[in-house]
């Protein structure tokens, strides 16, 4: 089945986390931007601020190729845009394999600014690649990494 890929949205370096293990630069993005934030910015909630500090931001979609199966897709999200100023000031929706996450609130979900926030969706791959599409709502879509990890 493969190991684990993971990707540091919005960065431009691989990063090494907390455990050792290797997140990809950026990739995989359809559309939008990237945001990185100051290196001593503090991010709550996490061992690992640096996938946190770096976000891709308004795209339309994510895919990565994978051999066909069960996987784990972890979401890291946090909002570290000074301008979101309170709940319901980034709300968006993201379908992961056509599973729908409507009206996600990062700020919300994460009980506040600079807090670690992981979303867990396990998928069967059928057509040998992973989906995820995002669709604005109030500002846009963001995310800071994604894990995809081959189910035991």
């Amino acid at each position: 089945m493969g190991t684990a890929v993971r990707i540091d949205a919005g960065s431009r370096t691989n990063f090494i986390d907390a455990a050792g293990n290797n997140w990809l630069s950026d990739r995989g993005f359809e559309g939008g931007e990237f945001s990185v934030r100051e290196d001593d910015m503090k991010i709550e909630n996490t061992k690992n601020a640096g996938i946190y500090r770096s976000e891709h931001w308004g795209m339309s979609s994510f895919s990565h190729p994978l051999h066909n199966g069960k996987y784990v897709v972890k979401l890291h999200f946090a909002e570290t845009w000074d301008g979101v100023n309170g709940p319901e000031g980034r709300v968006f929706s993201f379908k992961v394999e056509g599973r729908e996450f409507k009206d996600f609130d990062v700020w919300a979900k994460a009980g506040g600014p600079r807090r670690a926030y992981v979303d867990t969706v396990n998928v069967d791959i059928a057509d040998g690649k992973l989906d995820i599409t995002f669709e604005s709502g109030v500002d846009n879509p963001e995310i800071n990494g994604i894990e995809i990890i081959p189910a035991p």
